[in-house]
């Protein structure tokens, strides 16, 4: 077609690359008044596959297709073609079409890092780099900067690879379940899934989460208090910019939840690391280092990272502290689900009288990773204002997975899966634990965990486990220093392992990997 400024463009959508036909999608333009229309055309592809937007074994559109796409001869487009075929960018074969050649795209592949600045080992990524300065960076923001240097983000893993931490039991997933609610509620409700909802979430999910929180956590809310967030980090994210500024004092558990760091830190508030001992926060010590701190973040059933549970006493005192101070306490419950043979302890936001707490809960450890959503139970006096940040931020979360949830927890479907799954967990906790005492019997100890998704292996006195970790990660196992979990405090060295998404045969294998990377370490 001819647009405005008279160039010829195309922008045919094509099909996935494995399906038939195999081509990719492409954007090219044309000027008339410029260059021979087969050069622009043969550039324009070059400089595709140069930086990377076409791939090894990528098919072009045919030169029939792309001459009526772009309105020229297709003799033009054969002439770029043969320019491309004879620089070696491409390959013709008979039926297999045109298709970038793979010795070229090796050939570049190390000049153009940035195709993929996150190498993965096994499905699990790599560190990145730790500081802004280790890094050529474009002129950023002090929030940005925060949120890298603070962060310290642990590896993201893209598929479950042991022992990443984070990943349920993923075979465990109902699907079949999952596909059915999802075919009916499409059938039922059809067009009005693709209308926006409240920017607080979709009313009848609100309403589900709202009675679960209450019999299963000792939530007292109503679902006029129930905002719909895309998982506990978007949470802690919302947290941090409507109730801190700049110059703020924010209690932070040391260890802690990494990511938590930076997004207090992107607010420009100062971090008050607080220690954890066997009763949970040491409510003493903040008051101590920060009387009147804005907001305290806490992770009070099944600590992150020592996995202790904060006392009735050590509660009830946090809600003194906030009543005095004018504070306000974020409790992130997220593996609340999670508790083998132990009694559930009553939620802060349960205990609260005065509305200062805020309670964040997610499905993302419940469910799977993928399925961004959780949700914010807040004080009544927050409702508007996390309403009106949500609707201007980014509006609301998409709706019909909202709508298929809802179907999900009022069905009972969402009870037996906890009961099923955490029975799963209890089991691989075991087997887990048998593994390690005779592949890293002497490396490493384990206490059992009473809940959640994840161990602690402590490592010798001495024992450098930043250095182990990633060396480990090289060799295809991801495990999680305890170090960078500390604030200024320090502790004994000591790993951080998920345990319920691997098999027997995964966690042995994995192990006896781990073995040699810690022998040869410590030696």
């Amino acid at each position: 077609m001819v647009t405005e400024n008279h160039e010829r463009t195309t922008g045919a959508l094509m099909s996935p690359r494995g399906r038939v036909p195999d081509t990719v999608p492409m954007q090219l333009t044309l000027d008339p008044q410029g260059p021979p229309l087969h050069q622009q055309i043969y550039e324009a592809l070059r400089a595709a596959i140069q930086r990377g937007a076409l791939r090894t074994g990528d098919r072009l559109p045919s030169s029939r297709v792309l001459a009526r796409d772009l309105g020229v001869s297709r003799t033009t487009v054969l002439e770029a073609f043969a320019r491309l075929l004879s620089e070696s960018y491409v390959t013709g074969n008979a039926g297999a079409g045109t298709r970038v050649a793979a010795p070229f795209a090796s050939a570049i592949a190390g000049r153009h890092p940035t195709r993929d600045a996150t190498p993965h080992v096994n499905g699990a990524a790599r560190p990145v780099a730790s500081t802004l300065a280790d890094v050529e960076s474009p002129r950023l923001s002090p929030a940005a900067h925060a949120l890298f240097n603070e962060g310290k983000w642990r590896r993201m893993p893209l598929e479950a690879v042991p022992f990443a931490a984070g990943i349920p039991a993923l075979e465990l997933f109902p699907i079949t379940t999952w596909a059915r609610l999802t075919a009916r509620r499409w059938r039922l409700s059809g067009k009005a899934l693709l209308m926006p909802c409240d920017a607080r979430g979709y009313e009848p999910l609100r309403e589900a989460i709202a009675k679960y929180a209450d019999t299963a956590r000792g939530v007292r809310c109503t679902a006029e208090q129930v905002i719909i967030v895309n998982g506990a980090q978007h949470a802690i994210d919302l947290c941090a910019r409507l109730l801190v500024g700049p110059g703020d004092d924010v209690w932070l558990e040391s260890p802690g939840f990494p990511p938590a760091r930076g997004m207090f830190a992107a607010t420009g508030a100062r971090l008050v690391d607080v220690p954890i001992d066997a009763s949970g926060l040491d409510v003493a010590a903040g008051r101590a280092a920060s009387p009147a701190a804005r907001l305290a973040f806490v992770t009070p059933f099944y600590q992150s990272a020592l996995g202790v549970t904060m006392s009735l006493e050590r509660r009830l005192a946090l809600l003194e502290w906030a009543n005095e101070a004018n504070a306000w306490i974020v409790e992130d419950d997220y593996s609340g689900d999670y508790r083998y043979g132990v009694t559930s302890a009553t939620s802060i936001q349960g205990l609260d009288t005065n509305n200062r707490v805020l309670y964040i809960g997610t499905f993302t450890k419940t469910l799977s990773p993928a399925l961004r959503l959780g949700y914010l139970i807040l004080p009544p006096a927050l409702v508007p204002v996390f309403a009106r940040a949500r609707l201007l931020l980014d509006r609301h979360s998409p709706v019909p997975d909202q709508a298929v949830l809802a179907d999900f927890i009022t069905g009972g479907h969402f009870a037996r899966h906890i009961r099923r799954t955490r029975a799963k967990h209890q089991e691989r906790q075991r087997m887990f634990l048998d593994l390690a005492a005779k592949e890293l019997d002497g490396l490493l100890t384990f206490d059992e965990a009473p809940a959640g998704m994840r161990l602690i292996g402590w490592l010798p006195a001495g024992a450098n486990d930043q250095r182990i970790a990633e060396e480990a990660v090289r060799r295809g196992v991801v495990v999680e220093a305890l170090s960078r979990t500390v604030g200024n405090d320090e502790l004994p060295p000591g790993l951080i392992f998920g345990f319920v998404a691997y098999s027997t045969t995964q966690t042995r294998s994995a192990m006896r990997v781990l073995a040699g990377v810690i022998r040869a370490v410590l030696d």
